[in-house]
């Protein structure tokens, strides 16, 4: 059996940043992942280009968090969004801001934020075990016992559990970290998708495709504005995903504003400004074409008419499409489709300030294998290279 002082079972980003801060103060580390190559899901962040943080500040960043907020305030006040890209930039990984604060590799490859992670484990001397599954966890008076499917045994006088939650089961995420924390009796609370993709039941094909800026989106008494996507089953993108924490029913009514700057005097004085040009033309000087087409067809309008030839009442009702366009949301997308989990061990059992567990000494937890959530935009990449770190160094 190989002894190490610190493993972590999970080579996300919060296990392989767990990895770092321990191999930074001298512990030997050991990684291991059943993956063939760590960071999987990591990879398919961002579209493939890794969101890696967001620039906010630290109230902007704990605003997008919200279920965990408050017990994050510990974990970052020792290491942060800005510790985040300090430590990515320091070790040559070079970063640019994009709207709404989200930090991308400048090469747009979720690759290369994989490979400064792998780099420095390397250059700390980290020991990393890839196609590695754990099926065992047992903790005799001073070390943990791990065992592996290929019949290899570790032990460690630490252990820090980064296995994320149940989204996207493909890359790995089954819920192990949840059964080891259930072995040692800790609380987990009810898992649930999170920042999940709307599925809806409108005639939406013609619009799939088309991506739109910072639309505004009303679900119950919520308005979330952001970027939106029309898809084949129905709405994405970041507007979508934290609008899925509201849907409640498989008859729930969202309602869009295509253009949230504009009031609606505002749009039908635009219009009248307009009134002796044709109606698709003044249309596509607001929507995107193929988005403009779709609302003049589905009101019944002639396109080639020039406004001042509309009867008014059509018109109104077209204007008030762009303004309050109503979409009926059927349910949203499962484990396999969501971005995040809700749900996880419950941050009672946790000490904030070193992610221990406050009944298993040595018994870390770090990432999304905890009870904490946040929206699409970064954010929950910062809690868990956070987390990653804290666990990691403490």
């Amino acid at each position: 059996m190989t002894n190490y002082d610190t493993i972590i079972i999970g080579g996300g980003p919060a296990g392989m940043m767990a990895a770092i801060a321990s191999s930074f103060y001298g512990r030997k580390t050991l990684l291991l992942d059943k993956n063939k190559k760590l960071g999987k899901k990591l990879a398919m962040t961002g579209g493939g280009r890794c969101n890696v943080t967001n620039n906010g500040t630290r109230d902007e960043i704990l605003a997008n968090i919200p279920h965990g907020a408050k017990f994050l305030y510990s974990t970052f006040a020792q290491f942060d969004n800005h510790d985040i890209m300090a430590f990515f930039e320091d070790n040559g990984t070079k970063l640019k801001v994009e709207d709404h604060g989200r930090v991308f590799p400048v090469t747009d490859k979720s690759q290369t934020i994989i490979a400064a992670l792998s780099a420095k484990m390397v250059e700390l001397g980290t020991s990393v075990l890839t196609k590695t599954e754990v099926i065992s966890v047992k903790k005799g008076d001073d070390e943990f016992t791990i065992k592996t499917a290929d019949g290899k045994s570790f032990s460690s006088r630490k252990l820090i559990v980064t296995t994320g939650g149940k989204s996207y089961p493909s890359t790995g995420s089954t819920g192990f970290g949840h059964d080891i924390a259930r072995h040692f009796k800790l609380k987990v609370t009810e898992l649930k998708p999170a920042e999940s993709p709307l599925m809806t039941d409108f005639p939406h094909k013609k619009l799939q495709g088309i991506s739109l800026r910072d639309v505004s989106l009303q679900i119950k008494n919520q308005t979330i504005t952001h970027d939106l996507l029309f898809t084949h089953f129905g709405l994405s993108g970041p507007a979508a995903l934290r609008a899925s924490s509201f849907v409640t029913s498989s008859d729930e009514m969202i309602t869009l504003d295509f253009l949230p700057t504009l009031t609606a005097d505002e749009l039908a004085d635009k219009f009248e400004q307009l009134r002796d040009k044709s109606l698709k033309n003044v249309a596509k000087l607001f929507l995107q074409e193929r988005l403009a087409d779709f609302l003049i067809e589905i009101t019944g309008l002639a396109p080639d008419l020039k406004i001042k030839q509309l009867p008014q009442k059509k018109l109104q009702q077209l204007l008030e499409s762009f303004k309050a366009f109503p979409i009926k949301v059927t349910g949203t997308m499962s484990f396999a489709k969501s971005f995040v989990t809700a749900g996880g061990v419950d941050l009672s059992e946790i000490t904030p300030k070193t992610l221990m567990s406050k009944t298993v000494d040595n018994l870390y937890f770090a990432g999304e294998v905890l009870d904490i959530n946040a929206h699409t935009g970064g954010f929950n990449i910062t809690s868990a290279l956070a987390t990653g770190w804290v666990a990691g160094s403490n």
